[in-house]
């Protein structure tokens, strides 16, 4: 039975990055800024990938839609959202 539980464990994490794949390159770009980087606002993504804003605005609903990106609002500026990467 821990065969099958660590394999549980794994597959959701697999099914998360198979998710990601099948989204357009701009939020493909987005998860991997995040995964490096860790915790970023919307305008540091943009900086960070070279995107226009509404670009990455679009590639963060799209990894939201998925459940694969959190978003919190910033201790330091609370009109801004602070993303991060919700895959292991």
């Amino acid at each position: 039975m821990s065969t099958t539980e660590t394999v549980s464990t794994d597959a959701p994490q697999d099914n998360d990055w198979d998710a990601v794949r099948e989204l357009p390159p701009s939020a493909k770009l987005v998860a991997k800024v995040l995964e490096y980087n860790g915790q970023l606002t919307q305008s540091q993504l943009a900086e960070e990938t070279l995107l226009p804003g509404r670009t990455v605005r679009y590639a963060l609903n799209r990894l939201e839609d998925i459940g694969v990106v959190d978003a919190r609002f910033s201790f330091t500026d609370a009109r801004k959202r602070v993303y991060s990467l919700q895959i292991e």
